[in-house]
């Protein structure tokens, strides 16, 4: 799928294939910003992270999570923690014994335990949360 081809597909084409209309409108929009240099994704690796972030969230439909899913796993950078991940929170409230999930703020303090490396401690937690719910009845 390239740009280009994505912006050929109707409504009808795009929610038969599980877009909502939203989902559509964002696909489009950044459909158009790659096409129209308005976001270069090879150039986000020369960026540090926060600027590749703002970047990316310049685009609809693409906020902090999503820009920090890129940077985690598109580019591979080490010292990412994306504060608003369900997951990521369940499994360190888990891991930690806390009596409730944390929030992005208290995450967020969390995470500074594993600078700069919390890309590492985001993906060993998502993996644990993994496990456990492939352990769960």
């Amino acid at each position: 799928m390239t740009p280009e081809r994505f912006l050929r597909l109707n409504d009808d084409e795009l929610l038969a294939i599980g877009f909502s209309r939203q989902k559509a409108r964002y696909g489009r929009a950044l459909a158009t910003a790659l096409i129209d240099g308005m976001l270069d994704l090879d150039g986000l690796a020369a960026l540090d992270d926060e600027s590749a972030q703002r970047s990316l969230e310049t685009i609809p439909g693409i906020g902090r999570w999503t820009s920090a899913i890129y940077l985690l796993m598109v580019l591979g950078r080490p010292d990412v923690w994306p504060a608003g991940d369900m997951a990521l929170a369940t499994a360190v409230a888990q891991a930690k014994g806390l009596p409730i999930r944390p929030g992005p703020d208290e995450l967020t303090i969390i995470g500074e335990a594993w600078r700069p490396w919390r890309s590492v401690a985001a993906r060993l937690f998502w993996h644990d949360y993994l496990a456990r719910r492939r352990t769960t009845p």
